[in-house]
């Protein structure tokens, strides 16, 4: 019988690692003090589920720190008529979070998945819950004008979390905040043949 307070656990974490670094708009604050981040995480590690820190999910997918996560959706400036288009684990906690705060929320967990979701673009906002070291002209075809989009960015092995709006097809990512973010399996920057 597991005798951890995840709720205790789950107040400590808004009000000791969200609120103090930033984070103050009522709905991330709800929606991270309420859903349950233990049951997102694997059960050997739901213990560590709050703490700062990334936790590995398997098949190169990750938990990533709350912080990151609650920066993230503080930039995303949600509003509740938004398309979004969260790239990352279906089904996960930054989808739990966002569910019910959107009019429309589409998942999918890489870029092989992206005309499944050309089907229900374009999107107002698209969250990539990852570290990316490129963005792909075909994601940001799925974008409308003047979307947001939110994203970690790594470079040269230092991830940062950065924001832009998509204008004619492109996007200009301002970083706003050093923090870990796993990096994105599927979003590497392809080499260029020189010699």
């Amino acid at each position: 019988m597991e005798s951890v307070d995840f709720n205790n656990m789950r107040r400590a974490m808004v009000d000791s690692q969200l609120r103090t670094s930033g984070v103050s708009a009522p709905w991330v604050i709800a929606a991270m003090g309420s859903v349950a981040r233990e049951n997102f995480a694997p059960a050997t590690l739901r213990s560590n589920a709050y703490m700062d820190r990334a936790l590995p999910l398997g098949e190169g997918r990750t938990l990533n720190p709350p912080l990151a996560t609650g920066l993230m959706l503080e930039a995303a400036d949600v509003a509740v008529d938004d398309n979004v288009l969260l790239v990352g684990v279906p089904r996960g906690y930054v989808a739990a979070l966002l569910a019910g705060r959107v009019s429309s929320l589409v998942t999918i967990e890489s870029l092989a998945d992206l005309p499944e979701a050309k089907r229900k673009s374009p999107f107002s906002l698209i969250l990539i819950d990852g570290a990316v070291e490129e963005l792909p002209d075909s994601l940001l075809a799925l974008a409308q004008e003047d979307a947001r989009i939110v994203t970690g960015i790594a470079e040269r092995g230092v991830t940062r979390l950065a924001s832009g709006h998509v204008r004619d097809g492109k996007v200009a990512l301002r970083p706003f905040a050093d923090t870990e973010i796993a990096a994105l399996p599927g979003f590497a920057h392809v080499p260029e043949f020189v010699f």
